[in-house]
């Protein structure tokens, strides 16, 4: 069974608390003020034209909000919002029925775009394109063409991994947008949002100490907020104080940074195994028995940020601080 951090870190894992947490607007929504003031305008010339707003592809590193922006975009041009997966489209009469149902003006998520099949990827081009949907029927001599009018729509593609995206797609996508780790000061305001809505209380304090150990992510922070929220319940406190995050972050095995068993796993493995690097991502997957795009999508991205890892032609280096936080020498 996968151990506790290990699932702590999925992306797969659905985030229980999306629903009740989830910021509804671009107002509520917390950091990235100059990504927030390109979509505030993309969205009104979109509604003052009476358009359907250009496709946008949001990328970065799991749990930062690609998602929650999806939602957003749809609330704030006052349309339905439709979502799926890349993984769930393995044929193209799956993508056929989801688009010929959409409504004008309708937003369309498709998460994890970069695993679309190539045949479902080169339908999509004409529906991007020219909102028409060309579909074959029937199969060898008596198969024929059809050409579907669609109504206009808004396609969101969310994706941690750009590099796997085709030109021809990204192109399609007329807004761009990055999403980066988060500052300790705006997770802990998300902290302290979440509490209110959660019905719980945590000082600033508590909510920096929080934020410092949710490794830039606020997928991660309001999950750590839950399980303190838990920790204090069950010894009978009203609040979240520091000494309750300090119990939670210990009996969770992450430390004060945000690295979790699997991160020092990581590092450990390459210092032990590997003299420090550099050392491929193949060999690294097979020593912690992890796959490897989950080492470079959800384990690499914030080691890193902290420069604790460095990604070189030959493979993965352990840098002198990753050596430092281990309390080892290089």
């Amino acid at each position: 069974m996968m151990n506790e951090n290990k699932r702590f870190m999925d992306p797969n894992i659905p985030d229980e608390m999306a629903n009740t947490i989830r910021p509804k607007t671009l107002s509520d929504f917390i950091g990235h003020e100059a990504l927030k003031q390109n979509l505030s305008v993309f969205v009104s010339a979109a509604r003052g034209r009476g358009e359907a707003m250009d496709h946008v592809l949001l990328y970065g590193p799991p749990g930062l909000g690609k998602t929650t922006l999806a939602h957003i975009v749809a609330n704030e041009l006052g349309t339905n919002f439709r979502a799926t997966s890349a993984p769930m489209l393995t044929k193209q009469g799956d993508l056929a029925a989801i688009l010929t149902a959409l409504e004008p003006m309708d937003v369309l998520f498709i998460d994890e775009i970069h695993r679309l099949p190539t045949a479902i990827e080169e339908v999509l081009y004409s529906a991007m394109e020219d909102f028409k949907l060309d579909i074959m029927l029937g199969e060898g001599p008596t198969a024929k063409s059809v050409r579907i009018d669609l109504p206009p729509f808004t396609l969101v593609g969310a994706t941690t991994r750009t590099g796997l995206l085709s030109n021809p797609l990204r192109d399609r996508f007329g807004i761009d947008l990055r999403l980066s780790f988060y500052s300790v000061d705006d997770l802990a305001k998300i902290i302290m949002r979440s509490a209110k809505i959660l019905g719980t209380n945590i000082d600033e304090a508590g909510a920096k100490m929080l934020a410092a150990s949710s490794r830039g992510t606020p997928r991660i922070a309001n999950r750590l907020l839950k399980r303190a929220r838990d920790f204090a319940a069950a010894v009978g406190k009203e609040s979240i104080d520091a000494d309750t995050i300090k119990t939670t972050l210990y009996q969770l095995h992450i430390d004060n940074l945000g690295l979790d068993e699997i991160d020092r796993e990581y590092i450990s493995a390459i210092i032990k195994h590997y003299a420090g690097g550099p050392v491929g991502i193949d060999n690294l997957a097979a020593a912690l028995s992890e796959p490897a795009d989950t080492i470079e999508d959800v384990i690499e991205p914030y080691l890193m940020q902290l420069g604790f890892v460095q990604r070189t032609p030959r493979g993965r280096i352990v840098t002198e601080s990753g050596y430092k936080h281990l309390g080892l020498e290089k």
